[in-house]
């Protein structure tokens, strides 16, 4: 098993081309910062802009993160600060975390709850402070909502239901569990059980992955999403993996003229954390390419397009994954 990329750094891994665009695209991202905190356009504001959200929010608030920032340290400081109020208002009595924009509200939950562990863990967030109090309270609810709302299939889905499930909404629940339990919270093996054992039924012979069980074709991003999924539940060596990771090199490279864009962001997102984690030859063969490409499309305000969800949500994707040589995000780590 080769390791992961976190103690085995690429020579010339950050660019100063990288540093440059990620310097313009963080400056860019805290222009979009709403007064309250929050990102993403008003609510109603147009189809491409479907209201402000803690999914938008806590990406870019880890991407301010993933360069260092954090409250009280840092250049934009003040964002992060401001975008954890903005998500900690967002957390009611049940432990739902949800923003204007909540007609799938589990996949904003997920992030919210990911954001809340990294801060919670790796800052003085997790010190005995008014804010730090805060900071646990709502994770812990976010964490216990997250366990009794798995379905019987092991997976969840877009509501706080225990009902029905898909890989996309899944890997979301995994990540904010790992991170959570990496920063101190307790969270029952059972429920990791689970959600490896409906992962695991739902990949396909090619190695890729589909949506929902029982059946379906296999795509990259749902697929990086699969893989990455058994990452964070502690999978690290297995025949699963294995075949996710060839299918993944097989479809979505940078340079396959084949490869489907639908869902670019959140593949990419999701492709970076698995080949990171996978190390060795994958990361090595995967990075170079990616970060060219993202390079290449950012725009000549700093931002990424997305036409589905804005610029908020193209750019805080893309700082996250051109900054994970930067190692901050305790999430990425084995």
């Amino acid at each position: 098993m080769a390791p992961s990329a976190q103690n085995s750094a690429l020579e010339r891994e950050i660019t100063p081309q990288l540093e440059r665009a990620v310097d313009r695209g963080l400056a860019a991202l805290a222009a979009m910062q709403n007064p309250d905190g929050s990102f993403g356009a008003s609510p109603g504001s147009n189809a491409a802009n479907p209201g402000r959200n803690v999914a938008i929010t806590s990406l870019a608030c880890l991407a301010f993160l993933a360069d260092g920032h954090a409250p009280g340290r840092g250049k934009y400081a003040s964002v992060v600060e401001r975008g954890l109020e903005n998500v900690l208002a967002a957390s009611n009595e049940t432990g739902l975390i949800a923003g204007d924009s909540s007609g799938s509200p589990m996949y904003g939950h997920g992030f919210a709850t990911l954001f809340l562990g990294e801060i919670y863990g790796m800052t003085s967030a997790g010190g005995d402070t008014p804010q730090a109090r805060r900071v646990h309270a709502a994770l812990v609810r976010a964490c216990r909502l997250i366990e009794r709302t798995q379905n019987d299939e092991g997976g969840w889905r877009y509501n706080p239901v225990p009902v029905d499930a898909d890989v996309s909404v899944t890997i979301s629940q995994i990540m904010a569990l790992r991170s959570a339990r990496n920063a101190g919270i307790e969270i029952p093996k059972i429920t990791i059980d689970r959600a490896v054992e409906y992962v695991r039924k739902c990949q396909n012979p090619d190695g890729g992955f589909m949506y929902q069980l029982p059946s379906g074709m296999s795509l990259w991003p749902r697929s990086a999403a699969g893989v990455a999924s058994l990452y964070y539940a502690g999978v690290y060596q297995d025949q699963a993996i294995d075949n996710g990771l060839k299918y993944l090199l097989d479809t979505a490279l940078p340079n396959n003229p084949a490869r489907m864009e639908p869902h670019y962001w959140y593949g990419q997102y999701y492709l970076a954390q698995s080949m990171y984690l996978a190390g060795g030859t994958h990361w090595a063969t995967w990075w170079p390419l990616a970060r060219a490409e993202l390079l290449d499309r950012q725009l000549a305000a700093g931002t990424w397009l997305d036409s589905s969800f804005g610029p908020a949500y193209g750019t805080s994707m893309a700082l996250i994954v051109l900054q994970m040589p930067k190692r901050y995000l305790p999430i990425f780590q084995k």
